[in-house]
């Protein structure tokens, strides 16, 4: 099942300047089937119920799927990726986090960062979190704790990344973290393609079983160390591939079986 939530086009008109969190905050939750939105009641985990109202897909604007608390996300968790970056994958999960305030939606611009020479694409399959979960035991089924799936791009300013030999400053400015449009219940396959798309060219290609460490490895090293709370956001990593975006392009991550991102680019506001 495909869960998203969105805005009526004709509201986000009407309301042009509204925050990325502004915008959610008045979203609606639907169901997506084929060309259309069913409307539901209550949250995209839980319990929900149709609403009876439906919309065109050609008349809404996709939102992301949840405002987390908080975006967890994995470093060099697929071998090529990490060669290209100059090292070797690492022997146990890396992870970081990017600020809420990085999140835009689908179809928002990415803004290139003002002190960066060098703003990277990062495609990524990501998950989002259903249920409270905090030091999960050995034998509990981690898919109870997941609402579903998603697509995402960790934007990255390379150049402060390499700079600063950490990733928060790098990884958090505001734009940095598209995600969405739809959140798929049903797990990928393993052979399901992670792509990533720049002008219509593909610059990354690998496969979810390509991950070095596999989601239930990285939700339970999560989980060990913080509450992971319902709506958060955690990322798996990239392919490799990753490249440099200027103002103008349009860069877009698909993943097999959950669907298309895609954000335009612009150079940074005055």
């Amino acid at each position: 099942m495909k869960l998203c939530r969105f805005q009526l086009k004709e509201y986000a008109a009407q309301h042009p300047h509204l925050t990325p969190r502004e915008a959610f905050d008045g979203s609606r939750a639907g169901i997506l089937e084929g060309n259309a939105i069913h409307e539901i009641s209550g949250d995209l985990w839980g319990q929900r119920e149709r609403t009876g109202r439906q919309f065109r897909v050609d008349d809404v604007h996709f939102l992301t799927p949840s405002w987390p608390s908080k975006i967890i996300c994995m470093a060099r968790n697929y071998v090529d990726h990490a060669n290209e970056m100059g090292s070797d994958p690492p022997k146990q999960p890396v992870i970081f986090s990017k600020p809420p305030s990085s999140i835009i939606a689908p179809g928002d611009p990415i803004v290139l960062a003002r002190i960066s020479k060098r703003v990277d694409f990062e495609g990524e399959l990501a998950f989002l979190i259903g249920r409270r979960c905090y030091h999960p035991k050995p034998s509990d089924d981690i898919r109870q704790f997941i609402a579903g799936y998603t697509c995402l791009n960790d934007i990255t300013a390379r150049d402060l990344q390499r700079l600063d030999g950490q990733y928060t400053r790098g990884k958090g400015f505001d734009t940095f973290c598209p995600f969405g449009p739809v959140l798929e219940t049903e797990p990928p396959t393993p052979d399901a393609p992670i792509e990533t798309y720049v002008n219509g060219v593909k610059k990354q290609s690998a496969q979810v079983s390509d991950l070095v460490f596999s989601i239930d490895v990285i939700f339970r090293w999560i989980a060990e160390a913080m509450t992971l709370e319902p709506g958060d956001v955690v990322a798996t990593g990239t392919p490799a591939g990753v490249g440099p975006l200027a103002a103008g392009d349009s860069v877009e991550v698909r993943i097999g079986g959950i669907g298309s991102l895609s954000n335009p680019v612009v150079s940074p506001r005055d």
